[in-house]
């Protein structure tokens, strides 16, 4: 492998690691800041970051009449929808469990396209999508309350609602993907939560004091996560298969699972060791050679 591959594959699996880091990110901050207050913060200093960045990413817009009605909707179930789900998510479950209903969005989305656009599923695709409902539903009920999932039954009911956002988000991305580029789409995104989050930040509870650790994973989320993330992704796929880079995005349970246990302490019980088992052979039944969500479609804003 030449030093260009080498720096492409290093790249994209470095964004799966900062994605994954994104929960733990998120669940610090929820603990000492409101959770609309984090994602409007988050959004902030995404755009900030993105309007430094404009010069280099606004090539990456062809507009079409009647691209706004994707754009609004595609803005509305993520960040909109999705970071209220998930910030008050991480309020009641671990992060851990979050990063693993998150494998479930391509069968989701499968599940969507078939109701929405009739789109034909072969039956291991159905039999893993099952399968891995089966786990999470394992996973959840097996779970016991702890310092970190004080309601990790509601707590994952809330991410799975995030993870309906993220269908949802998807669906409109599968159309935009061919006429916007990753960076631009986020940067949309950014901007319309800036708004969106304003009036649910002034009516939360803003703290009097916030240690630098929040202070800090709150600007990781916004800078790091939404910057250097795509940035990152973006690179690889312009020196290696797109199929390979999305392969990488597989591991972003397994890495979310490892980080939280490594930097929150979270641990699992082994009925949901076995739960988890259960879910990544459902995701890998169900993996097809024409996968739902196209490789361009960017993942969605984790965290």
């Amino acid at each position: 492998m030449n030093t260009v591959l080498l720096k492409a594959h290093l790249a994209v699996l470095t964004a799966v690691v900062i994605w994954a880091t994104s929960f733990i990110a998120l669940k610090v901050a929820v603990g000492e800041v409101a959770p609309m207050v984090v994602i409007f913060l988050r959004m902030i200093v995404g755009s900030l970051a993105f309007i430094a960045a404009w010069p280099w990413i606004r090539h990456g817009i062809n507009y079409q009449p009647g691209d706004w009605k994707y754009l609004v909707g595609m803005a509305l179930f993520e960040p909109c929808f999705y970071f209220i789900f998930e910030a008050q998510a991480m309020l009641y479950t671990s992060a851990g469990q979050a990063g693993m209903i998150t494998s479930m969005l391509p069968l989701m989305v499968a599940a969507a396209a078939y109701f929405i656009f009739k789109e034909r599923n072969s039956l291991r695709q159905w039999s893993g999508f099952i399968i891995a409902v089966i786990g999470v539903v394992w996973m959840t009920l097996s779970s016991t309350e702890s310092e970190q999932a004080p309601n990790p039954i509601l707590g994952n009911f809330l991410e799975f609602g995030a993870m309906v956002m993220a269908v949802g988000y998807t669906l409109f991305v599968k159309h935009l993907t061919r006429r916007y580029s990753a960076f631009v789409l986020t940067a949309i995104q950014s901007f319309v939560g800036v708004v969106f989050f304003l009036p649910l930040a002034l009516v939360s509870d803003w703290p009097s004091h916030v240690s630098l650790n929040a202070v800090g994973c709150i600007v990781y989320l916004g800078l790091v996560v939404s910057l250097g993330g795509y940035g990152l992704y973006n690179y690889s796929l312009s020196h290696i298969k797109a199929s390979t880079s999305a392969g990488y995005i597989n591991l972003l349970p397994a890495f979310t699972l490892v980080f939280s246990m490594l930097l929150l302490g979270e641990r699992l019980i082994s009925a949901q060791w076995i739960a988890i088992g259960i879910v990544f052979f459902g995701v890998l039944l169900s993996q097809e050679r024409n996968p739902p969500i196209p490789k361009e479609v960017p993942p969605g804003a984790t965290g």
